[in-house]
């Protein structure tokens, strides 16, 4: 056997080494969140050293459905253009404030996917994916592990048009409802953020999307919206940035902490 063949299998042998004893290290229980909407949650901003640094209590579900330590890009909807989103940085303010608290995302968010593309059976040709079929069977996967905590939801700007600005409530709605019944969790917190200013800027239907938004805590018990406002693009008038992707996340944890939405188990 020449070297680099030795070094290959060598290498491989200290990697399976590695995986086997890091998957022992996983926690027995984890609180769980469910990360869904399109690319803003799936995030779009440029990962930078701190968004690679692992913590030691918050994990992810991986595309083939393992657990490993949380970085960033949590998502792979499109993997040329995945990067920073809200889950990672919302998840570092959570474990900050509950220490004894160990976190589980579940990345199943799916750019460019508008509302309709979330309901069950929906094909979303551009990722060849079925997002709301996917995020399921990812949750259900996930359960095995731990307790459903809560879900984060942004989406909105594929239906910022008049076609769809009027049903988007109704639409959101039976989602969350869909949601509770297939996830077996009919008192799951479940949080919304609004669009960005600089979409609203420019497109009046993202206005009436955020609206809609804003209502839903009067209208769906057990849901809450963070504002995106003064939030800034990485450039491209859709995006957010990187620092503004980590404060939305921290805005989101924002929701558990001062509603007492979390229960650390002892």
């Amino acid at each position: 056997m020449n070297r680099t063949r030795l070094a290959h299998l060598l290498l491989g042998l200290l990697t399976l080494g590695m995986t086997v004893a890091f998957r022992q290290d996983v926690p027995a229980r984890l609180h769980l969140f469910l990360l869904i909407g399109q690319s803003n949650m799936a995030g779009r901003g440029i990962p930078e050293a701190e968004d690679q640094q692992p913590h030691p209590r918050i994990w992810m579900l991986t595309k083939e459905q393992t657990w490993v330590p949380a970085r960033a890009p949590l998502h792979f909807d499109k993997p040329a253009v995945v990067g920073v989103g809200p889950g990672l940085p919302f998840a570092r303010a959570i474990a900050d404030k509950y220490p004894t608290l160990n976190i589980g995302l579940i990345p199943a968010a799916v750019g460019g996917s508008g509302i309709n593309a979330w309901q069950p059976g929906a094909f979303y040709e551009p990722t060849q994916s079925y997002p709301y079929d996917d995020a399921i069977r990812r949750t259900q996967k996930a359960l095995e592990r731990g307790q459903l905590a809560g879900i984060l939801w942004h989406q909105g700007e594929s239906d910022s048009n008049p076609a769809n600005t009027g049903a988007y409530g109704t639409r959101l709605a039976d989602l969350i409802a869909r949601l509770r019944i297939d996830l077996n969790a009919p008192d799951v917190p479940i949080v919304v953020g609004t669009l960005g200013d600089f979409i609203v800027n420019r497109n009046p239907s993202a206005g009436l999307i955020n609206e809609t938004l804003r209502q839903l805590p009067r209208q769906v018990a057990n849901t809450y919206c963070v504002e995106a406002s003064g939030l800034t693009h990485k450039g491209d008038t859709t995006h957010f940035d990187t620092p503004s992707a980590r404060t939305l996340g921290r805005r989101y944890a924002e929701v558990f902490i001062q509603k007492k939405r979390i229960k650390p188990t002892r």
